[in-house]
């Protein structure tokens, strides 16, 4: 069974709720995805199991992992997704541009940088459903978690096609209220003075965000959130100082960047998509315009 699974007869239905649950690792995840409520989705995984005669997951701490008929199963499967994909996409009425798009991206880029632009994508191509996954971590184009991944780092493998986006720079910033109220910061040992804002060190997601060390390994933050638009808010609020990426910082009223010269760490935003899917139209126009944005927005990126 592990070796030749038969997909002919299969209720194509059937086989979306099995690759939502491959895919978010769990029942109620993957009720989410397919739009059902997580009992329908059980009753499809059970029929489905039993017209193959094959247990497909195994439940523990992780959630739904796929067995090896399961693992069989997923290959097939994603080969028959890009199939129906295909085909709807030939008979779109604009020529392959109508369906959806999901891009998963950092909180910070997603809130701050593409979400003011998206509009503008949106307008050019109504009928584009676009999905904008702004969150700490990312979903996993090589599973197609997502169509578009812009990730901190290069992927290592995968079916995947990466390739830079763009460089970035991060500074430090504080409140002009702060600045008025505390003095001017001449240094870092002034820095290390002030309250500092920041990530939950065990909750940070990549290493690309553990940053503060490259300033001053001494330097700690206590005022600390998982997200980086609360930072945002709360270095604005003049609750403390903290690091920034640029695009973030300077686009924020009442922000002031401090220690020019000291603090200035440079990342880069990698954009990654499956390789079965980057020359699917709607995904490669949307790449071609999200390169121009960024293109023009270089200065603010950074921080020039």
């Amino acid at each position: 069974m592990t070796r030749g699974i038969a997909t002919s007869g299969l209720n194509w239905d059937d086989l979306r709720v099995f690759l939502a649950i491959a895919r978010g690792g769990s029942l109620t995840a993957a009720a989410r995805r397919v739009g059902q409520d997580a009992t329908t989705v059980a009753r499809r995984l059970q029929r489905l199991e039993a017209a193959l005669g094959a247990t497909l997951f195994e439940q523990g701490l992780a959630g739904h992992v796929a067995t090896e008929a399961g693992q069989a199963l997923l290959a097939h499967a994603e080969i028959m997704e890009s199939g129906a994909q295909a085909i709807a996409e030939s008979l779109d009425a604009e020529g392959g541009l109508g369906g959806s798009i999901r891009v998963s991206v950092s909180e910070g880029f997603g809130t701050f940088f593409v979400a003011p632009r998206l509009g503008g994508f949106a307008a050019a191509h109504p009928s584009v459903a676009i999905d904008l996954i702004a969150a700490t971590g990312f979903l996993n184009p090589s599973r197609r978690e997502a169509d578009v991944a812009i990730m901190l780092a290069r992927p290592r493998g995968g079916p995947v096609i990466a390739a830079k986006l763009t460089d970035y720079r991060l500074g430090a910033y504080a409140s002009l209220r702060a600045i008025e109220a505390e003095g001017p910061i001449a240094d870092v040992a002034m820095l290390g003075r002030r309250r500092l804002i920041g990530y939950v060190p065990d909750l940070i997601y990549a290493p690309e965000l553990r940053y503060l060390a490259e300033v001053d390994e001494r330097l700690a933050p206590s005022l600390r959130s998982s997200s980086i638009a609360a930072q945002a808010r709360l270095i604005a609020s003049g609750a403390g100082c903290g690091i920034l990426p640029c695009f973030i910082g300077d686009a924020t009223p009442n922000l002031v960047r401090v220690l020019r010269r000291e603090v200035a760490i440079e990342r880069s935003f990698w954009l990654v998509v499956h390789r079965d899917r980057r020359h699917v139209a709607r995904i490669a126009r949307f790449i071609a315009w999200l390169r121009g944005e960024v293109a023009a927005a270089k200065p603010l990126l950074l921080g020039a």
